[in-house]
């Protein structure tokens, strides 16, 4: 029995024993029931002392704070976790630790939390002593003081890096290939919702790419599925390594994979072409050899592709519908390609054989240089435009609409430019034995492709000096789109064309970025305005101001205007009161190959007729 039953005890008999006490005897009998009392919650204080200690010991992290945030007492717990000493703790703040993660808009929130309910609950990340970042569920109560205010705080943190791990590794198995690491049918379901819905708000194109590969169980069959697994593996970083990085490719078993192409062109013909780029890129990569173990390996893949727009058709449609191509591939033998869309396909196949041509034409030389007259405001022949055209076997003459989004896209614009560059150097050359041709001015067009190739000026500089052509002739034209998309280069290109003395015009001016933040920093000599103002410019007074406005901003920088497209006599007029002195359009004479052209210039003058 402790003291306070002793005590309690001691009553008991002295009550038995005394039958009726007096005053001083019961005084004394209360005096000591009350000391009684207080020894008891004594013990019960030191009892609830014990389980606090207890309690601020355990595993979990305790942290109090004053009112002004600053430590004043961390447990063993929270030292381990945080590798900071207690001493190092005590009397600094929570900045100590501080991962950087998190912004004002964080700390505000959990202020205003702590403010209005007392308590803030939440993930947190923390920074060890030695560096690492690492995350924290903290629990932080208010602890009140005088007339409710804070008077300190009391932080629970327990280290949750486990459980993000495991977490992480919960959700990799779910929605990746083991494998591979690629995403599985699962996220691809996902993506392919998202992607329709994008499409449907911008009204472009997607694609599915059904993969398969040829043969691919022979393979395992005689090398054994270790081998089939580090070509899988390696398949699988091809296949990425040919698509963007917004771009999806998935394994869904086996030796099946699916790429989805999303935000391509609005028209489907043209977002055909851009999948069949990105597949012929696939085919290539996934049939070069392989090496695997020390021996070389070769497979090659069937692709099936369809487009999307919108959701016209369900995810699992599209999946089946690019699964029917690429077993369409597969029955054409294989290493091959095909859409699902029949009128695609036949596209495609003659898109194929267009370029099959072109690349054929470029080897034999077989294009062909038109000019078209350009004329000063006395109908005086001052030089001519150089297009370019391509006698095609089966259809005829075609113009560039026909075939230069191709060569763009295929790099044979680079070669195809520079053939026009010496084409028109040697023509220049020639014209000066000619007195009626000596002095005229040849325009060429340079792609963008061509002229950002890093030798450009050094190509240009040796076709000037192999053909002998005067550079004073010959004048280049570039587009809005060349000129804005790396100005610094431009103006460095062009500064050391001009050293040569090579003229500039800026071609189709007023469709594009039409800047005069770019035009004051670039060396200029002309304008060439575009036929699409000019043509309405009697009718249409919109169309008339702009290109008044074009003029005068040219005249105003020191540059020449040239208006294309001129067909009546009244546009000329008009241009020419508006201070245009150049022209060229059906009015004066249409593109002709060479032969018809130097009869022109023969004349001298072009008469016109109103």
């Amino acid at each position: 029995m402790n003291h306070a039953g002793e005590v309690l005890g001691s009553f008991a008999v002295y009550h038995h024993t005394v039958s009726r006490p007096n005053d001083e005897e019961i005084a004394l009998i209360e005096d000591c029931a009350q000391l009684a009392t207080l020894a008891i919650e004594h013990e019960r204080a030191e009892e609830e002392l014990r389980i606090a200690a207890t309690a601020f010991e355990l595993q979990e992290g305790l942290m109090i704070t004053d009112a002004k945030r600053v430590i004043l007492r961390v447990n063993a717990a929270f030292v381990e976790m945080i590798g900071y000493s207690s001493q190092e703790l005590v009397g600094n703040t929570a900045a100590l630790f501080d991962s950087g993660r998190h912004d004002e808009k964080f700390f505000q929130k959990m202020r205003e939390a702590l403010k209005t309910h007392k308590y803030w609950r939440g993930e947190i990340w923390n920074k060890h002593k030695n560096g690492v970042i690492f995350p924290c569920w903290m629990t932080i109560s208010v602890v009140p003081g005088r007339k409710g205010k804070a008077a300190s705080y009391v932080a629970s943190v327990v280290n949750i890096s486990k459980d993000k791990e495991t977490e992480a590794e919960i959700y990799q198995l779910a929605f990746y290939d083991v494998l591979t690491g690629l995403p599985n049918r699962r996220i691809l379901h996902d993506r392919l919702q998202q992607a329709m819905a994008t499409s449907t708000r911008y009204k472009n194109h997607g694609a599915v790419l059904f993969v398969d590969l040829d043969n691919f169980k022979t393979l395992n069959d005689t090398h054994g599925h270790d081998i089939g697994d580090l070509m899988l593996i390696e398949v699988a970083r091809r296949l990425q390594a040919c698509v963007r990085e917004g771009d999806t490719v998935v394994r869904l078993g086996g030796d099946e994979f699916v790429v989805m192409l999303d935000g391509l062109s609005e028209q489907a013909s043209q977002a055909a072409t851009q999948v069949d780029l990105v597949a012929e890129k696939m085919l290539q990569a996934v049939s070069r050899p392989y090496f695997l173990r020390e021996q070389g390996h070769h497979i090659t893949p069937s692709i099936g592709i369809t487009l999307f727009q919108g959701r016209e058709q369900s995810v699992d449609e599209l999946l089946k519908r690019a699964d029917t191509a690429m077993y369409q591939a597969k029955a054409s033998g294989r290493n091959s390609l095909r859409f699902f869309d029949p009128a695609m396909q036949k596209a495609l196949e003659e898109r194929i054989l267009l370029e099959s041509e072109l690349r054929m034409t470029l080897q034999k030389n077989t294009f062909v240089l038109h000019y078209q007259v350009q004329v000063d405001e006395h109908l005086k022949i001052i030089g001519a435009e150089a297009l370019l055209r391509w006698q095609h076997p089966r259809r005829g003459l075609l113009e560039p609409s026909h075939f230069i989004a191709l060569l763009e896209e295929t790099g044979l614009i680079v070669p195809i430019g520079h053939w026009v560059l010496e084409s028109a150097c040697k023509q220049l050359k020639a014209w000066e034995k000619n007195p009626a041709s000596c002095d005229l001015q040849l325009a060429v067009n340079v792609s963008v492709r061509q002229f950002r190739i890093k030798n450009f000026v050094n190509e240009v500089h040796k076709v000037l000096n192999d053909t002998g052509a005067n550079p004073a002739r010959l004048k280049f034209e570039l587009t809005e789109s060349l000129v804005i998309d790396d100005v610094v280069d431009t103006v460095g290109k062009m500064q050391a064309l001009k050293k040569l003395g090579i003229s500039f015009t800026i071609d189709d001016f007023g469709t594009g970025y039409s800047s005069l933040a770019y035009l004051k920093r670039l060396p200029l000599d002309q304008l060439k305005i575009d036929k699409s103002f000019v043509r309405d410019i009697i009718v249409n007074k919109n169309d008339a101001v702009i290109v008044q406005t074009i003029i005068g901003m040219a005249i105003s920088l020191g540059m020449d205007t040239l208006a294309e497209g001129v067909e009546t006599v009244e546009q000329q007029n008009f241009l020419s009161l508006a201070g245009c002195r150049a022209y060229q359009g059906y009015l004066y004479g249409y593109p002709v190959p060479l032969a018809d052209f130097e009869q022109q210039i023969s004349r001298q003058v072009i008469s016109v007729s109103s």
